[in-house]
């Protein structure tokens, strides 16, 4: 018992003794021995107070026996099954009468209160602890099932097809999904795939990086560089959180890393601009642009996170140097209210067409413009942050609307720019902006920290309620379909412009009406971007919602995706059953789809949000402290 509380254990004795059982003769010997000062019936009025409390008792048995006979005889008349009821019940007067008082439960203790609750409490915590538990082991079940897959019939190949069971390489021949999927390993602490996934990497990989011929910039950076970049940290090198206990030194993934960058570079240097040509041949260390002679914007703009972390990790600047000269450039040329185009030029260095959205093309851009900011934070470059703002505003101003007839808030585009019509077509890639807003506001932190801390703006709050908006748009984009997985890309129903009835197959869905899934558009290629989201918004809300919604898209996966032969396939169809399957695992359902979920059912300080950052392909990175090999 707390001495600090004015309830003693002596009140708590005292009011259990009020409700303990005690006889009628420890009644009376209690009641003799205390009356010490005075004997009631040796005095006359005392004698006559007796024989009246004699007289009474005597007065109320043969009233209630009277009572008795009158419901006997009532009873009697009835000939009921009501009358026999009143017999028994009559009869019983009597002993109702010297019936002893309810007891009532003894009362606890304040602190046996809080005690029993808090044990109540801690209980349910284990409980839900242990749920989530079992469920991310079902999802690291899936990564191993997903290797064994792809080890089996397409080691060393950059993608596995899992229907005809053979390996393809359309990013170049790297081994893809090897790297790629090295740090979701590693994070899962699978030793044996670590092991595995290490071992090819050093006996194979500097030769691929030496010997093999087009690579596209920007897929090559992401995956490939990306994933050597992190798995050196995670296994331990240069003080890093050494997840990894087999493979290789930490060494040989920056020694890789080292070689295929110095390669990238040529796309840099080769430019006549600050815009990088799209394709480099390894094997030449030459470069040259697309076939039309334009980049993608958001290409061209995500590659500053892994080339910004070399620098750090070697000490050479010219890696950062030549990749931030992009964003430099990028913050001198005109926009629409922050919003960009989805094509630039390399030769010219400027935006090319009216065409603005943030799905394909167009996603990264606005992603790595905070990220690069968190990443190098201390180095000032509030540049960045500025140009993440005004962007943010553009989307909710010209770019957010809502569905009909039930609301649903989505993120469209204007193909011919901001004097064009509004087109309410939503790539599922659009979904990573759920996360990259809840990120923006809070900086990695949880809400409730932030908020104590008065640290949340008003444009914060307005980015984390869009946030939330947007997953749950996300969200139905999954449930509206007959397999409850999304479709590469949705239209939605705005009052006054009908795209259409060709709905997701869910009949029962609330929004089958808000949400259009045209033919072509049906495919699902196993992305991650909802799920990111759902992970970044757990982390910083705290919302038991979204790893719920984050199973439910898992669970989808596994029934309707899954190759018993090993690995996943993306789907034709999702608005049928069974739905037809396309025979492609993507790298990024390793690297990326699955990490996410894992990351989203586990302990929350594992890839803490303020202390590493992640690159566009779910590579974490940890976030740069002072200016190491920076310019």
């Amino acid at each position: 018992m707390s001495k600090s509380l004015p309830y003693s254990m002596k009140d708590v004795h005292y009011d259990n003794a009020k409700f303990r059982q005690r006889s009628c003769l420890k009644l009376i010997t209690q009641s003799v021995l205390t009356s010490k000062k005075h004997d009631c019936t040796s005095c006359s009025t005392g004698k006559f107070l007796v024989l009246v409390m004699i007289g009474g008792l005597v007065y109320l048995m043969l009233t209630h026996a009277s009572s008795s006979d009158s419901v006997g005889r009532i009873a009697k008349d009835m000939g009921t099954e009501a009358g026999d009821h009143l017999i028994t019940n009559g009869s019983s007067s009597f002993a109702r009468f010297w019936r002893k008082p309810p007891r009532l439960p003894p009362r606890l203790s304040p602190d046996e209160m809080g005690s029993n609750n808090s044990s109540r409490h801690e209980a349910e915590k284990l409980n839900v602890a242990s749920k989530w538990r079992a469920r991310q082991q079902g999802v690291r079940n899936a990564f191993i099932h997903a290797w064994s897959g792809y080890k089996s019939y397409a080691m060393g190949h950059d993608e596995l097809m899992p229907l005809s069971q053979r390996g393809v390489d359309g990013l170049g021949g790297l081994g893809a999904t090897v790297v790629d999927a090295l740090d979701t390993a590693m994070i899962m602490g699978i030793d044996e795939i670590v092991s595995e996934a290490g071992a090819w990497i050093e006996k194979h990989l500097p030769e691929r990086i030496n010997e093999k011929g087009q690579v596209n910039l920007f897929e090559t950076t992401i995956r490939v560089l990306g994933g050597l970049l992190s798995a050196y940290h995670l296994s331990g090198g240069q003080q890093g959180k050494n997840l990894a206990h087999k493979g290789p030194e930490p060494v040989v993934y920056l020694e890789n890393a080292r070689n295929l960058a110095d390669r990238l570079l040529t796309a840099f240097t080769s430019s006549p601009t600050a815009i990088p040509f799209s394709d480099v041949i390894l094997r030449d260390n030459t470069a040259h642009p697309a076939p039309d002679g334009l980049s993608s914007t958001s290409e061209v703009s995500t590659l500053q996170l892994e080339f910004n972390y070399l620098s750090s990790l070697t000490g050479d600047p010219k890696y950062s140097t030549e990749s931030m000269k992009v964003l430099e450039h990028l913050k001198t040329l005109p926009k629409v209210e922050g919003l960009v185009p989805i094509y630039i030029s390399p030769n010219n260095g400027e935006f090319s067409g009216e065409n603005i959205r943030l799905g394909s093309r167009g996603d990264s851009y606005y992603e790595y413009l905070l990220k690069v900011w968190l990443q190098r934070r201390e180095n000032n470059l509030t540049y960045l942050h500025d140009m993440y703002e005004e962007a943010m505003k553009g989307v909710r101003h010209l770019l957010v609307r809502k569905s009909s007839p039930n609301g649903l808030v989505f993120v469209g585009e204007l193909p011919y720019g901001p004097n064009g019509a509004f087109s309410p077509k939503m790539d599922h890639l659009v979904c990573f902006l759920s996360g990259t807003l809840a990120l923006g506001a809070t900086k990695g932190i949880t809400k409730e920290v932030a908020m104590k801390a008065n640290l949340l703006t008003f444009e914060d709050l307005e980015h984390l309620k869009l946030a939330e908006e947007l997953a749950k748009t996300c969200i139905e984009m999954y449930s509206v379909t007959s397999t409850g997985l999304a479709p590469e890309i949705a239209y939605f129903n705005v009052e006054g412009n009908s795209e259409g009835a060709a709905d997701g197959g869910n009949k029962s869905s609330k929004y089958v009406h808000d949400i259009v899934i045209k033919h072509a558009d049906r495919h699902n290629l196993l992305r991650p971007e909802t799920v990111e989201s759902l992970f970044v918004l757990y982390r910083v809300t705290e919302d038991p919602k979204y790893r719920e919604w984050g199973w439910e898209i898992f669970k989808a996966f596994e029934k309707y995706t899954k190759v018993g032969s090993g690995g996943y396939t993306s789907l034709d169809d999702v608005t049928v059953l069974p739905p037809r399957r396309r025979d492609k695992m993507e790298t990024f359902f390793l690297g990326e789809t699955l990490k996410y979920l894992y990351l989203l059912f586990g302990d929350k300080t594992v890839i803490a949000l303020d202390e590493f950052v992640f690159n566009t392909e779910a590579h974490p990175f940890p976030i740069i402290k002072g200016s190491s090999g920076m310019e």
